[in-house]
């Protein structure tokens, strides 16, 4: 069935883009004839040497020392060296401006309003920067932050990554465990944190998480806390320092620390289902060339624009909207609930403010849509243009809902990458029509297709999403894996040098996209990737529970989490046991974590070795064939979780 189309740029929008005009510039520069998006796009993934010094020329990185090689060799992954001999520094690149037009706009539930320009943003990274640099933070060191979304946090984030640090972070919503899984695996030096947060119309105190948090992090020497809610107690704390005291210290900035363009810059974490979440490496050079690419030419990003992406700072999205810095474009930054004290709240915001990428997830979206929200009411979206959406696939009735009650005239960009990649496979495109339920492309320089399980490649049927060429922002490594072992099971080990998402897509005849889903048993509800691991970790220290098993369940467009849990002999699950356990859930993990559905059952399904079959339980309660059960220990396990009622509602 061919999707519905739904949008056509004007011919002055695709002439005046950033992608019709780095095409030219391919064509003048390799005397090429290429006429349109899709002829580019091949030519990026055939010449990808090519076109990544196009990508590094257009974008006018800044460099000490220019590189000698793109890419030592495409075909190797992992392993590919990118811009070898090239010396950068990621925060110099996105503080290239340095003027009086506007940096950051911030704004919060409550109705509080920040502007910092672009000078502004420099003096204070640099005041801080110095500071740490007086204080000895020297490249490699890491530095995390357990904060909302303030100034504070990219401001900090700036200043660690202009002496060369690695920056990480998580939000205020994350459990202690969460936090501690993550960030004692990569032993950091200082916490940027904030005295509690404010959600839903309520304050949240951060100050019991950060007694636990500190007491279980040895490797830090001091606890920077923004005071943001006027939380004194989180100051009696050890270690901690208020950020403006920590801020008037003595300190001379000693510039930007020039590093090799695959220089750590970030650590992301992945969601943990099989254990501790993967501490994944992204370079300085690889994540900005990228989020420049993906940012300029798929997004149309200029000086003129306010970008909005709403997002935590444990998002990746929250590191791609602040690559927008090195474009000079206003990013917007919001903290807070988008539904307080009403569902429209956030529209009203963005009309008032006249932004013109506003980026969301599908399941806000969706909300709005059950909510009976007409965006049309809320104002003209006059100097609207683009609305991404990313997270999980955005469904038909959504794009239909953007065209017909929020925007006739605006490009609906679903995207699609991850974090493992700190950006996207699938993006949105300026020059492209747009199709119900489609992305409109791959992303330039992403050798993209879709795949049977015997490698042949597909098109307009189901197959898992692959990248069969290495591309600049593929982790440089995993923390703590020497030998590379978990970087290369991550996602080679079924198809030697080629990459496996974990995505299932249907990639059709003209180059678009469509995401069915996970292909392995990690949990995406609402689009935010969960790990089971952390709900068994959790699960352990409750005594009544003897065995769990955590799955999705495809539910009304989205996924659902179903907890399936076995109880010690003589216990039966009642509501007062419910509540526990979502309670214990909630405050171990993440308000995220809580499963729609608890079941008790009798047995948990494993294999011979040992391992929970998380993937045949799903298959079971969706009636789908379990391919592995001669692989099982106790195959009969299975059978108890086939047509369980309670599932059907």
């Amino acid at each position: 069935m061919t999707p519905d189309f739904l949008w056509q740029p004007s011919p002055e929008r695709c002439e005046s883009s950033q992608m019709n005009e780095f095409r030219q510039l391919v064509n003048n520069r390799y005397n090429l004839c290429l006429s349109d998006y899709h002829e580019l796009y091949q030519w990026s993934i055939t010449n990808i040497s090519h076109f990544w010094s196009m990508a590094w020329e257009y974008f006018n990185i800044v460099h000490s020392e220019n590189y000698y090689q793109v890419v030592d060799d495409s075909n190797r992954m992992p392993g590919a060296r990118w811009f070898q001999g090239a010396r950068l520094n990621f925060a110099e690149n996105l503080m290239v401006h340095r003027d009086e037009r506007t940096a950051l706009i911030w704004l919060d539930e409550q109705g509080h309003r920040r502007e910092l320009s672009y000078q502004q943003l420099y003096e204070a990274v640099t005041k801080l920067a110095g500071v740490l640099s007086s204080k000895g933070i020297s490249p490699g060191d890491r530095v995390v932050a357990f904060m909302p979304n303030l100034p504070e946090t990219v401001i900090a984030m700036l200043a660690v990554t202009s002496l060369g640090g690695i920056w990480s972070s998580t939000s205020p919503d994350f459990g202690i465990e969460g936090v501690l899984s993550r960030f004692q695996q990569i032993k950091p030096k200082l916490l940027f944190t904030a005295d509690g947060t404010f959600y839903g119309g309520k304050f949240h105190s951060l100050a019991n998480k950060l007694k636990k948090i500190i007491s279980q992090m040895s490797s830090l020497e001091e606890v920077i806390v923004t005071s943001y809610i006027n939380d004194s107690q989180v100051y009696n704390l050890p270690k901690t320092i208020s950020w403006n005291e920590y801020v008037s210290a003595e300190g001379v900035f000693p510039g930007f620390s020039q590093q090799a363009f695959d220089h750590p810059v970030y650590i992301m974490f992945s969601s943990g289902t099989t254990g501790l979440p993967k501490s994944i490496v992204h370079s300085g050079g690889g994540t900005l060339i990228q989020h420049l690419k993906e940012l300029r030419l798929h997004t149309d990003l200029c000086r003129e624009d306010k970008i909005f992406y709403f997002t935590t700072c444990g998002w990746m999205m929250w590191n791609w909207l602040v690559s927008s810095l090195a474009v000079g474009a206003t990013v917007v930054l919001y903290e807070g609930s988008p539904f307080h004290p009403h569902p429209e709240t956030l529209l009203n915001v963005a009309n008032r403010e006249q932004w013109t990428i506003f980026g969301t997830s599908a399941r806000y979206i969706g909300a709005l849509r059950e909510a009976d929200v007409i965006p049309q009411q809320q104002g003209s979206f006059h100097h609207l243009r683009t609305i991404l959406s990313t997270g999980s696939p955005l469904p038909e009735d959504s794009f239909d809902f953007v065209y017909k009650w929020w925007k006739a005239d605006v490009q609906l960009s679903s995207i699609a990458g991850g974090t493992d990649l700190i950006s996207c496979f699938g993006l949105g495109n300026p020059t492209l029509p747009v199709y119900s339920g489609e992305i409109q492309c791959r992303g330039l320089g992403m050798d993209v297709v879709s795949i049977a399980k015997n490698g042949e490649e597909l098109l307009d049927v189901k197959g898992e999403l692959v990248c069969k060429s290495a591309f600049p922002s593929m982790p440089v490594y995993f923390w703590n894996d020497p030998d590379g072992k978990k970087y290369q099971n991550a996602y080679f080990n079924i198809w030697p040098n080629t990459w496996r998402h974990g995505d299932t897509i249907i990639l059709s005849r003209r180059g678009g996209i469509t995401m069915c889903g996970r292909s392995d048993a990690t949990l995406n509800p609402g689009g935010v990737r969960i790990g089971t691991a952390e709900y068994y970790a959790a699960l352990e220290q409750l005594t009544y529970v003897d065995d769990a098993v955590v799955v999705g369940q495809r539910w009304e467009e989205d996924e659902r989490v179903i907890l399936f849990v076995k109880l010690i002999d003589g216990t039966a699950l009642n509501s007062e046991l419910e509540k526990n356990i979502r309670h214990h859930i909630r405050k171990a993990c993440s308000p995220r974590h809580i499963p729609h559905k608890i079941i008790q059952v009798t047995d948990i399904p494993y294999t011979i070795n040992g391992k929970k079959v998380e993937l045949a339980v799903k298959q079971v309660i969706h009636g789908e064939e379990v391919q592995n059960r001669d692989a099982l220990a106790n195959p009969e396990a299975l059978e108890q979780f086939r047509d369980i009622e309670i599932l059907k509602n």
